[in-house]
């Protein structure tokens, strides 16, 4: 579980450095799997959520996780593609942020997606379109496991931050006529699937849970500056042991 945000001094040095985060993919070289993974975690601290998840477009019709605060929050975002319902699929498609205070009063409107997210104990969820003017390349999810509206400043903080992230999908696009979107989106599904793969090895090499997994996974990356997918694939290949990954968990 990610720690609370207690002060507004640690919540201002949060918002900081996911913006700092967010500005670095406009003149650096990024991992958009890293990034958007960064930018869930930051949500769910910044906005006190249970969890959070972004899809996106593949520019060829589909929609994809691309990522997600727990295995729970993937699997409730895949069943929303799965079904082609949902408060995700509702903003992608309208280009309009989706606010539920109470899913239960959803019931008629979506009635595949508010059982399995009540299952889960999701009981609102807001997601934000991730969008540049009419573009729309996918949605920021956040849940919550008590009903309630989100603050309208926290709406135009997440908005921005997706905003933001938009801008440095997007831009790839702008200088290379699309192709490099394309291009990067399919290696970030690529990424994900190697991600994937090495969270299942490391939670049954370690006997622990695809959260647990995943979190060390991405610790042992970060602490060795190796790119999320480059140390998923090095486990998945065997250039790396899931005991030396999960030495440090």
């Amino acid at each position: 579980m990610p720690e609370t945000i207690k002060t507004s001094g640690e919540r201002e040095a949060r918002l900081v450095d996911a913006f700092v985060r967010m500005a670095d993919t406009l003149v650096d070289d990024y991992d958009i799997a890293d990034v958007l993974h960064e930018l869930v975690s930051h949500c769910v601290r910044l906005f006190d959520a249970a969890a959070a998840g972004i899809v996106l477009s593949d520019q060829r019709g589909s929609l994809r996780v691309l990522a997600s605060s727990t295995e729970q929050t993937r699997m409730l975002e895949l069943f929303q593609l799965q079904t082609s319902e949902g408060p995700c699929w509702d903003c992608v498609h309208t280009g309009q942020p989706v606010s539920i205070a109470d899913l239960r009063a959803e019931r008629d409107r979506w009635s595949s997606f508010v059982p399995r997210a009540l299952d889960y104990g999701f009981v609102s969820v807001h997601a934000i379109p991730m969008r540049l003017r009419r573009d729309t390349i996918g949605a920021m999810n956040l849940f919550g496991r008590e009903p309630g509206h989100l603050p309208a400043r926290d709406l135009r903080t997440a908005q921005a931050l997706a905003d933001t992230a938009t801008i440095g999908i997007l831009q790839e696009r702008a200088i290379h006529r699309g192709e490099v979107l394309t291009e990067q989106l399919q290696a970030a599904l690529t990424n994900r699937i190697a991600i994937e793969q090495a969270k299942g090895v490391l939670a049954y090499a370690g006997g622990v849970d695809m959260d647990q997994a995943f979190q060390a996974l991405r610790g042992y990356g970060r602490r060795r500056s190796i790119r999320l997918s480059d140390i998923a694939r090095q486990l998945v290949t065997g250039a790396v042991t899931p005991d030396t990954v999960l030495a440090d968990l």
